[in-house]
């Protein structure tokens, strides 16, 4: 059995770490500047991580490119994968992230303007390296996918979608509640458990941990294969080794913290 993964979350706007609820919808107030990303990297990588994962929280939206000086010295240091995203709409761009570091590429808004560029960024650097994230909130008795940061429906149902993103070459789904995010009430397990059992590729979820069990949660009851987290680690209220621990308490294989400990032994 493969071990489930604890992967830790950087939004990074004008290069700062933040954090804000629901994608920063104006009701819940400001971003908050939470830190230097690569200082919270570092300390990531000590506690144990398993990836990290960079999102450039207002790439698409504002038409900047993606953070690859952030990205590259995080890379120079820390020893764990990792996966950067964030306005990525051409097969430059997915060059452009791997060459500063990035083991994986996340796509979102670039693989709904044209869907083509799954299947040829699969096709030019492996399926292992293309990442479809997938912003989503609920509608009606299912879900509606989110473009723009998830600033525009799509009217794309959530379900339909993540199969076509395997069928184009995507080597991971990561999916993204904007209903959940930041509000620490827990994953959308059901949403969770629905394409978990609708694809092969492995399934990241994403938005809502306000505790470690709820982590262990969406890995044990809804199928993830991994879970992403950021304001619990930020605020440090939880570290990456404790939900392992609650974790591995409740049977999941994970990587122990002890191991990641002697591996940063070099």
């Amino acid at each position: 059995m493969l071990a489930k993964r604890i992967i830790p979350c950087l939004d990074v706007h004008a290069g700062r770490v933040t954090r804000g609820k629901q994608f920063g919808r104006a009701e819940h107030g400001e971003l908050l500047d939470v830190g230097d990303p690569v200082a919270l990297a570092e300390l990531y990588d000590r506690q144990g991580a398993d990836e990290l994962v960079f999102y450039d929280i207002t790439a698409t939206a504002e038409g900047r490119g993606a953070i690859l000086e952030v990205l590259t010295q995080v890379a120079e240091r820390c020893f764990m994968p990792l996966t950067a995203g964030g306005g990525v709409r051409t097969l430059d761009d997915v060059r452009a992230l791997t060459l500063a570091g990035a083991d994986k590429v996340s796509i979102n808004s670039g693989a709904l303007a044209d869907p083509n560029l799954l299947r040829s960024a699969a096709d030019r650097f492996g399926s292992q390296a293309v990442v479809l994230s997938v912003d989503f909130r609920r509608s009606g008795s299912g879900w509606e996918v989110y473009a723009a940061g998830g600033r525009r429906g799509t009217s794309m149902d959530l379900l339909d979608w993540v199969v076509r993103g395997q069928m184009a070459g995507a080597g991971e789904v990561v999916l993204n509640s904007i209903d959940a995010d930041g509000m620490g009430t827990g994953y959308d397990l059901e949403a969770v458990r629905a394409v978990s059992a609708e694809v092969d590729v492995p399934v990241v979820a994403s938005g809502g941990a306000g505790k470690p069990e709820d982590l262990r949660d969406v890995l044990l009851l809804a199928g993830a294969d991994a879970a992403l987290a950021a304001g619990i680690f930020h605020r440090g209220e939880t570290t990456v080794a404790e939900v392992k621990r609650v974790c591995l308490e409740a049977g999941l294989a994970v990587r122990p913290p002890e191991e990641v400990e002697d591996a940063h032994v070099r």
